[in-house]
């Protein structure tokens, strides 16, 4: 199970639900990932209307990890991973800003959305598309207890690997 309150009392972060006014640090967080382009499939001249509506109003719900200044060290979006009779399946997707790498913040993102996925009914999570050269992401999802369950050969065009494979990882989540 899931250890919240360790999150909840962790002294560097608070993971709280996303409002609107967020959306400026989020976007600091977002858009360096993006423009890099070799960890997510958003074009890389992605504007920030269109980050903003992939981000902010399509998923279910929307998550930031703070520090005890309220600054915004990472992100994840939470959603049904297939609507009708895979709706059952979650699918997240995480960011954390380049600062804030190496302390933790995807780890707890992780343990969070797997609770808050618990919470709201879903019973797995699935992620589709996994970069296979984003070597640290990989090696962390599976460590959180993900597997590989599918790879998507060359689906993902990197800026400089050229064509690199995509897993798709999936783990059933505990029942409370």
């Amino acid at each position: 199970m899931l250890d919240l309150d360790a999150l909840a009392n962790h002294p560097m972060l608070h993971i709280r639900a996303a409002t609107d006014a967020d959306w400026p640090a989020i976007w600091s967080v977002l858009e360096p990932t993006f423009r890099r382009a070799d960890t997510y499939t958003y074009a890389p001249d992605v504007t920030e209307e269109q980050a903003r509506h992939s981000w902010m109003k399509v998923p279910t719900a929307i998550f930031v990890a703070c520090n005890d200044q309220g600054a915004v060290l990472g992100t994840y979006v939470l959603r049904p991973n297939q609507p009708g009779q895979g709706s059952h399946v979650s699918n997240c997707g995480y960011v954390v800003s380049d600062a804030a790498r190496g302390m933790g913040v995807a780890s707890a993102l992780c343990e969070h959305s797997q609770q808050e996925a618990l919470c709201m009914g879903f019973r797995a999570m699935q992620f589709n598309f996994v970069v296979s050269t984003n070597e640290g992401a990989v090696r962390l999802w599976r460590k959180m207890g993900f597997e590989i369950v599918g790879t998507l050969p060359g689906a993902f065009r990197h800026p400089r690997h050229g064509f690199v494979d995509a897993y798709v990882m999936f783990k059933q989540l505990q029942q409370p």
